[in-house]
């Protein structure tokens, strides 16, 4: 098997983006998973628009793909490319998902330049999420809901 260099990786996420964004199903945006080995595990886009669902990312549709192919939710030794710098859900996922190294093309004011609001999530959360305008946050019933973490703890289970 030959072994793909980071171009060839990032062209390869360039043309599942460009696919649906062409059918009006997502924006530019494109992601791919590779193995240790260098296998492709996962070649996806941004399919937001045509599922009608605003988690439908590349990168978190790479991440579904790739874990339902291998079976777990740990993709340690994974990389991931993807067209665009990752959004904040996305980066929680990577991180989530246990990937090490990504790498994007875009930056976030390129993404920002054609109308993609990343940004002021990222504010709303360096700002400690206290805009409400953005999103309410309100501790309510934390005694009650502590019974069931409690109750998680106490049976030992197994932790992700």
């Amino acid at each position: 098997m030959t072994k793909l260099n980071h171009k060839e990786l990032m062209e390869l996420a360039i043309k599942e983006a460009r696919k649906t964004m062409n059918k009006d199903i997502g924006g530019p945006f494109g992601a791919l998973i590779i193995n240790k080995d260098n296998e492709i595990l996962a070649v996806t886009s941004n399919t937001v628009l045509g599922d009608h669902d605003p988690t439908a990312h590349a990168e978190i549709n790479a991440i579904r793909s790739a874990t339902k192919k291998l079976g777990t939710h740990d993709l340690t030794g994974c990389t991931l490319y993807t067209t665009a710098y990752p959004c904040p859900m996305c980066l929680g996922a990577i991180i989530w998902s246990n990937i090490k190294k990504v790498y994007y093309g875009c930056i976030e004011s390129d993404a920002d330049e054609i109308g993609f609001r990343d940004d002021f999530i990222y504010k709303f959360i360096e700002n400690k999420r206290k805009n409400i305008s953005i999103l309410g946050l309100e501790e309510k019933e934390r005694d009650t809901c502590l019974t069931l973490f409690n109750e998680y703890k106490e049976k030992n289970k197994k932790l992700y």
